[in-house]
């Protein structure tokens, strides 16, 4: 099990893998986000849910895995017979299907997180798994081989959230856009958070986690917000002083392969930057001078924001 587990910033010298106590026993929720848009090519789910079954036949240590399906890719998909077997046949023979009708993937979470939750107890971990990436290479096989290490590291560690990374170089659309957009914002608007969150990963937006009953439930009860949840659970999880570690997931694409096109690009800072701002105005709408405060802020936002749409368009355009 290859991970960084931290309590305290990554880079202190203190070893956290050891445990002072046994792990308490729980078990893992998995919980499969089925992909919007229905690939032509059932070679990356088959061999998803190949994992999901043999999930299935360990019981004590896993719940039923949930698939969450947006109604819209089933009536998509209606009159698509190998659709239609594959869901009856793999999906729902694997897995619970929980239909839902979302506004958008992190909707899709809140679903079928707070439906494993519904069914989970105090030291339970809850383990979500996004179907759009490329599982069918060699490479994805060899991260979906391994997977299971993410919950585990949760589990074992007793970690409130584990967030999986992967590998990407400098020029890598998702490296720039988080590079460029989200944690240039985070910094303006949680700076001393946004200096912790980078020590134990470089993926705020990551599809890849597992995180516990409890910080969970807390997460559930709040504002769960429809876009960049992940970047929200992470600084709730540092302004809680919870335990963060970070799991190595590979190198692996996500489905359609190719970069983020602008506009996705563009999207994704410019919501980013709306979290933000509603998410500072939660925490210091009842201060003295708040007002004042959150113009400057916002200011400065608006100028991060306009900076990296132009390098953005520089560098994907």
């Amino acid at each position: 099990m290859k991970a960084t587990a931290a309590g305290k910033p990554a880079t202190q010298p203190e070893t956290v893998h050891k445990k002072s106590t046994p792990a308490a026993s729980g078990k893992i929720h998995p919980v499969i986000i089925y992909p919007f848009r229905q690939p032509g090519d059932y070679t990356n789910l088959e061999q998803l849910f190949e994992l999901v079954a043999r999930l299935s036949t360990e019981g004590k240590k896993y719940a039923q895995p949930i698939t969450v399906m947006d109604r819209k890719t089933h009536f998509a998909n209606e009159g698509n017979k190998p659709f239609l077997d594959f869901k009856k046949n793999t999906v729902a023979r694997h897995s619970k299907v929980l239909d839902a009708w979302c506004v958008d993937t992190c909707q899709m979470w809140y679903t079928g997180l707070g439906a494993a939750f519904e069914k989970g107890e105090e030291n339970d971990v809850y383990w979500l798994i996004p179907g759009d990436f490329n599982y069918g290479t060699i490479v994805g096989r060899e991260v979906l081989g391994r997977l299971h290490d993410l919950p585990e590291i949760c589990l074992e560690l007793q970690q409130d959230m584990c967030i999986g990374e992967i590998a990407t170089d400098h020029n890598n659309s998702k490296q720039l856009i988080d590079t460029y957009g989200t944690f240039a914002l985070l910094y303006n608007w949680f700076p001393a958070e946004a200096q912790e969150i980078r020590q134990y990963t470089e993926r705020p937006r990551s599809e890849f986690f597992a995180v516990r009953h409890g910080f969970l439930g807390e997460a559930l009860r709040r504002r769960w917000y429809a876009y960049e949840q992940t970047a929200v659970m992470l600084l709730q999880a540092v302004f809680d002083h919870r335990r963060i570690s970070r799991f190595f997931v590979g190198n692996i694409p996500d489905l359609p392969e190719g970069r983020e096109s602008l506009t996705s690009a563009m999207q994704q800072v410019e919501r980013t930057e709306r979290v933000l701002k509603t998410l500072w105005r939660e925490r210091n709408q009842t201060k003295p001078g708040w007002t004042e405060h959150y113009r400057v802020l916002e200011t400065q936002s608006e100028q991060i924001r306009r900076t990296a749409l132009v390098l953005l368009q520089n560098l994907l355009a």
